[in-house]
């Protein structure tokens, strides 16, 4: 059994690493809220941004039309290109890993044409692109907790680049999905060929499109892919922050019941300490007696 003096070394460790993981987990929280808001905020409009260009596809122009446009052109797909989200840093629970998993399994089982192309975005993302020899074409890391949409736009327009010049046939973004402070799902969805979106319930004949749903339609498209891809990154930013919380929430509760743990084994071994030097002292004193 260890001796009263390690295991109160261990205990004002363990302590110190309960404030550490504390702290941290206030920080989080405070980090956490700012970046739900962001995501709230940002998926009424990229969804009514989705429900306009429904409106100026399916109401507008025929398919035909719609094959003029080179973001919407479906073809057989030989290659295929993946955008990697992940957080930048770990201490975040299972959050890279969960990522890092649904990535292999698109890879090995989805992908088209071999290997896919991968544009990194975080640090975890490219550290396991780079350890798995991926075709690692881009990397973005350091965005910060609050990225802007001029952020991203770098990213999307490599990702249009790739897809225009034939280099892949389709795109697709991997990234955590926030669905609340508990669950963060690992999503796969396609960002080229832009699939054509539901239009609204609105009649067209009420809508008038100037100078008209062809333009508005080829300036839109491209925005549409920032637009999504702001979002996911937004989703990336707060499903990092609210798992790292629950993570550091579960450290410092552990450490907390490590502690006590070992306050009984401290108690326990100062018990053994003074029953060994009670028994001493009765066996020097019947020693002096005989």
């Amino acid at each position: 059994m260890p001796n009263p003096r390690e295991i109160r070394r261990r205990i004002r460790s363990v302590r110190n690493m309960a404030q550490i993981t504390r702290a941290m987990e206030m920080v989080a929280a405070s980090k956490m809220r700012r970046a739900q808001d962001r995501v709230t905020s940002g998926r009424p409009y990229s969804e009514r941004l989705r429900q306009v260009l429904g409106d100026l596809a399916s109401l507008q122009l025929d398919s035909d039309q719609l094959q003029a446009f080179p973001l919407l052109a479906e073809r057989e797909i030989r290659k295929t290109a993946i955008i990697l989200i992940t957080p930048d840093r770990g201490l975040n629970g299972a959050l890279n890993s969960n990522i890092l998993r649904r990535t292999v399994q698109y890879i090995r089982e989805e992908a088209v044409g071999g290997s896919p192309e991968v544009i990194a975005v975080g640090k975890k993302g490219r550290d396991f692109s780079i350890r798995t020899s991926q075709n690692v074409v881009a990397e973005f890391i350091q965005l910060g907790d609050r990225p802007s949409l001029n952020d991203v736009r770098p990213v999307a327009q490599i990702a249009i680049k790739e897809f225009l010049d034939g280099n892949v046939d389709a795109v697709h973004i991997i990234y955590p999905q926030f669905v609340n402070t508990l669950t963060q799902k690992p999503t796969v969805v396609q960002l080229l060929p832009i699939q054509r979106p539901e239009g609204s319930s609105e009649k067209a004949d009420d809508f008038i499109f100037e100078p008209n749903a062809e333009v508005l339609l080829n300036q839109l498209l491209p925005r549409y892919v920032e637009v999504i891809l702001y979002q996911a990154v937004l989703e990336n930013v707060a499903s990092f922050y609210s798992a790292q919380m629950v993570a550091m929430r579960n450290a410092t509760d552990n450490a907390k019941e490590l502690s006590d743990d070992l306050n009984l084994a401290l108690n326990k071994a100062r018990q053994a300490q003074i029953t060994n030097e009670v028994a001493e002292i009765a066996a020097g004193a019947d020693a002096l007696r005989t």
